[in-house]
């Protein structure tokens, strides 16, 4: 059975009468993908139906009872997180039934009988009515709630004319970070807020080699802006939060851990994680338990064509690098250290420089054929995957510390990093 990487986005349902059937096309490993839902064909989202919530009623203030009457429990209790982020921006995926019929036990005081006169007065028993209050979310209690809630209002669904995705609001200019893929052959494109409301959308420009684009909306639209994350910090086990648009669903939530970080997928670096990443989510952010931005959903390795617990997201270090430049306008340059590497033969950690381009930061720098490339900025290296993700999310232009062994003997060189053309 073959295995390959898809990436996500969702299919518009074509009409019988007058759309011929989708063609077959290529995925970024360049495999055929499987038709339907893991396609790079997109499309329309299914029609979705929302549901009202029942409204509490009034009601009057609760009587004084011997017995409190047993609380009638809720018909239906489902999908607290997500639904609580999708009731947000106004679509509902199930029905909850308030509990208006626990009546409140309240105590009453009465008044005390004075020395001086032999009457006596009881004060009528005082009524306390509940305030109604609504529970915040309590990081400790709920982090993945919080989480979603964190980074919610920045999450933007991305319509175009053949299909849809989703992205996040990364700076309040109106500049929205999503996948290439997501917006390819589009110049203008709709953007769905986390609000509901819907805004025009500008492709600012797109990277196919790294699959990032930019689209920009009028800042005076923009909700919130993300916070993103130092990918050097990403630890694997750490948990890991999936908002976006599976399907249409806008403002849905998933959670997992990192499974891995600095994965190379389609030679760019990749965070690997087994939160349910499904076509639509493409474009949209992962972000840690503080809802910071680590990664954007790409892609998924799957042999169904649905999520199978293997999704990719883009190192948001490689994101913002690419998207800095897009909207710079300038070409898009990646960090170059100019060699070509091998695995040692003795099975040792490191990368085994095979040869040195010719006025590159690496020939620039003193590094030579057969030395074995140990660490970048005491960062050790196992192997060539691991020496390109550590060059590959700094910036052209970055000094960098790389130790080798040469001879037998340890020595460290500084390098200055240049940039791909």
């Amino acid at each position: 059975m073959n295995e390959y990487l898809e990436p996500e986005s969702t299919p518009l349902p074509e009409f019988p009468s007058t759309t011929a059937a989708p063609q077959r096309v290529e995925s970024r490993t360049g495999l055929p993908p499987l038709a339907g839902a893991g396609s790079r064909v997109l499309s329309e989202p299914a029609r979705r139906q929302a549901f009202e919530v029942p409204r509490r009623d009034a009601g009057t203030a609760p009587v004084v009872v011997e017995e409190p009457r047993k609380r009638r429990t809720p018909g239906f209790l489902a999908g607290i997180v997500a639904a609580a982020v999708i009731a947000a921006s106004g679509f509902g995926l199930g029905r909850l039934t308030a509990d208006t019929n626990n009546p409140v036990q309240v105590n009453t005081v009465a008044a005390s009988t004075p020395t001086t006169i032999t009457s006596t007065t009881t004060a009528p028993p005082a009524v306390v009515a509940p305030t109604p209050t609504t529970p915040a979310v309590v990081g400790d209690l709920e982090p993945v709630a919080a989480a979603a809630a964190a980074v919610a209002p920045a999450v933007v669904q991305i319509d175009t004319n053949s299909g849809l995705g989703s992205g996040v609001i990364y700076d309040a200019q109106g500049y929205i970070l999503t996948a290439a893929h997501v917006v390819e052959g589009s110049r203008s494109v709709t953007v769905r807020l986390a609000d509901g409301t819907s805004v025009g959308g500008t492709v600012v420009g797109t990277h196919d080699a790294t699959d990032v684009a930019v689209v920009s909306i009028d800042p005076t639209a923009v909700l919130a802006v993300a916070t993103l994350a130092d990918g050097s910090e990403l630890t694997v086990g750490q948990t890991a939060v999936a908002v976006g648009s599976p399907f249409g669903l806008d403002q849905t939530v998933t959670s997992g851990i990192v499974s891995a970080t600095d994965r190379i997928v389609s030679n760019i670096t990749m965070v690997q994680t087994d939160a349910a990443i499904n076509p639509g989510n493409s474009g949209g952010p992962l972000v840690d338990l503080r809802g910071r931005v680590i990664g954007i959903n790409d892609q998924i390795f799957t042999n169904s064509g649905g999520n199978e617990g293997v999704g990719f997201a883009i190192s948001i270090d490689l994101a913002v690098i690419v998207a800095d430049q897009l909207v710079a306008g300038d070409n898009v340059g990646l960090a170059f250290l100019g060699v070509s590497m091998t695995s040692p033969a003795n099975g040792d950690s490191g990368a085994l420089i095979q040869s040195v381009v010719a006025g590159s930061a690496a020939a620039e720098g003193g590094l030579q054929v057969g030395d074995l490339v140990v660490a970048v900025n005491g960062d050790p290296i196992r192997d060539g995957s691991d020496l390109r993700a550590e060059i590959i999310t700094l910036r052209p232009g970055t000094t960098v510390e790389i130790t080798v062994e040469r001879d037998g003997s340890g020595l460290t060189r500084t390098i200055t990093l240049g940039a791909t053309d």
